[in-house]
Parts: C-alpha cells; sequence; structure tokens
C-alpha cells in the first residue's frame, strides 16, 4: 500500500522569531538519524568533525598551474561555528568545495568524522553529501516550480525512506529554522528573501547532517533579514549543529566561535577585515595583525596555522 500524505493543519501556530526558533529546535523531538548503506557508523566520539591536514589544491590551466590552497590544515570539533573569510580570489570557495566533497585536493589528506575522504568511493562520497553535509547557498538553489515542503525533502528523494516519512522530517526542519506552517505548500519562488534562505536551511536540516556548510548565507539579503538568518544559525549552534560558514563580511565572522582568513591560498587566525572597511567596522588590531604572519619558528616561509578545535 502506498504511503498516504502528511496531513499539514493549515492556521497551525508560528514560529516567525529566533527565540521560537530556538525554541523549535530543543523542544520538538528529533527524527532519527538516517543510516549509511555502504559506510561505518562513526558514533559519538569526540573526534573532530572536519580534519584536514597539509591541504594543496593545484589547477591546470593554458597559463600554466595555479596553486590555490598551499598547506592548509584546519579542525572543527563537534557543534563549533567557524567562519571563513578572505577577500575575492582567496580560496575560500575552493576550501569549502573540499571540505562538501565537491572537489578533491591535489594532495593532503581530509578526514570528515574519522573518515579519510580519499578513500571513499564515488558512491560513497555520494552518499556523504546525501546524508553527512548539508549545504546553504548564498543563492539559496531552490527550484521555483516546486513547494517548500516539496523542496526540502529533494535530499531524501535518492534515499529508501518512505514519503511519510520525508514529509515527517522536511516538517521538522522547517518547524526548527521558525518558517510559518502556512507557507509550508508555497511555491518558493512566493516568498521573501529570507523566508526562502530560511527554507534552503530547512533543505540542508532534513538529513541531521553532521556539518552544515553556509556559502555567503547573508550575501543576498537585507541588514533585518540577515539579522534574522543569523539568529537562525545561532539557534541551531545551541541545538549542537556543527557549522562552517563563509563570509566577507567582518560582523558576520565576529559572531562566529571563531573566525580564520584565507589569503593567497593560505590559513591564519583572525578574520579578514579589508583595508577600505567602512565606519562602524573594527579594524585589525596590532595582535591580529601578529596573529596573521606566519610563524617566526619557520622562518616565515611556512603558511600554515594549525587551527584546534579549542577556542
Amino acid at each position: 500500500m502506498a504511503d498516504s500524505p502528511l496531513t499539514i493543519p493549515r492556521g497551525a501556530p508560528a514560529t516567525p522569531d529566533a527565540a521560537a526558533a530556538s525554541a523549535s529546535l530543543t523542544s520538538t523531538v528529533p527524527v532519527a538519524p538516517l543510516a549509511s548503506t555502504t559506510i561505518p557508523a562513526t558514533g559519538t566520539s569526540s573526534r573532530p568533525v572536519i580534519d584536514i591536514r597539509h591541504i594543496h589544491r593545484i589547477f591546470e590551466s593554458e597559463a600554466g598551474l595555479a596553486h590555490i590552497l598551499h598547506d592548509v590544515s584546519l579542525t572543527v570539533s563537534p557543534g563549533e561555528f567557524v567562519a571563513i573569510t578572505g577577500p575575492s580570489g582567496s580560496g575560500k570557495s575552493t576550501l569549502m568545495n573540499i571540505l562538501g566533497c565537491l572537489d578533491t585536493p591535489t594532495s593532503g589528506t581530509y578526514l570528515l568524522e574519522g573518515l579519510n575522504v580519499a578513500e571513499l568511493t564515488d558512491d560513497e562520497l555520494a552518499e556523504v553529501r546525501a546524508l553527512r553535509i548539508g549545504f546553504v547557498f548564498q543563492s539559496f538553489n531552490l527550484l521555483p516550480r516546486m513547494s517548500v515542503l516539496d523542496n526540502v525533502m529533494l535530499p531524501l528523494a535518492y534515499t529508501d525512506v518512505p514519503r511519510r516519512e520525508r514529509e515527517m522530517r522536511a516538517v521538522h526542519a522547517l518547524r526548527s529554522v521558525g518558517l510559518p506552517v502556512d507557507h509550508y505548500d508555497h511555491r518558493t519562488n512566493e516568498l521573501s528573501g529570507g523566508q526562502m534562505q530560511r527554507v534552503a536551511i530547512a533543505r540542508a536540516l532534513v538529513n541531521d547532517p553532521a556539518i552544515i556548510l553556509a556559502d555567503e548565507p547573508t550575501g543576498n539579503l537585507d541588514s533585518v533579514t540577515g539579522r534574522q538568518v543569523m539568529d537562525t544559525f545561532h539557534a541551531l549552534k545551541r541545538a549542537g549543529k556543527t557549522i562552517v560558514l563563509i563570509t566577507h563580511d567582518a560582523s558576520v565572522a565576529a559572531e562566529a566561535d571563531r573566525a580564520i582568513q584565507i589569503r593567497d591560498g593560505r590559513v591564519y587566525e583572525g578574520a579578514y577585515v579589508p583595508a577600505a572597511a567602512s565606519t562602524g567596522v573594527a579594524r585589525a588590531t596590532a595582535a591580529d595583525i601578529a596573529a596573521a604572519t606566519p610563524s617566526a619558528a619557520s622562518g616565515g616561509q611556512s603558511s600554515t596555522t594549525n587551527l584546534g578545535g579549542a577556542l
């Protein structure tokens, strides 16, 4: 017998603000995590969620070899909120693609929850992307003619989860981000920018991933809506989610537990602040500049800073 569709009550209480969204995250009974069919479970170890060691990424072009990432090492602990900052062309997106298993490093090691990503097959990598990583994009990447609920269910489309459970998971995720229930059957092209970003965050949550990767999630939003989206990320962090966020905005980076910067493919402690930063954005202090200087012990040659999970 086919699964009967989940009936969503009209006029159910909405959770429009961050406080209500946080309460929903902490009070709603979570759905069970999806089990992998090919990748061994990693348990609840205190090991880093992300552990990359001496990563290099080199691309070939007509002009020759482009060395985009230079000896990058980084760890992110469970429940951390880390911001990656840097100017355009610094290597931020390349690093994010590697973290999201959308690209592979030329050399170096990437451990995701203890799994050596380089040893996974293409099918296993696809499963990691589907079940262990939630993606949030600046441009939302929603299908405009599909309903909110169907968009959030998309990551479950190629799993063996029955439709009714897929709907329950989607509703749970949408409640978590505070989207009003009466919006669930709307097409996403009927929503505001802030509402679309909440739907995108819910889609990232639907599989209960180990990590959320967000690429400029406030970049296309006005300041008020961007504030609401950041409040949603803070609620997710309080609920125990691990978040890595790329941003060019120093004020957004300042809200993370820890900020790192990438300049010319090299990783440094502290957020990147443009030289022409506008009034109201703090300039780099002498301590920030010192922290962003390669270690003297390496003679200034090495670009690697080991950013352990501790704050």
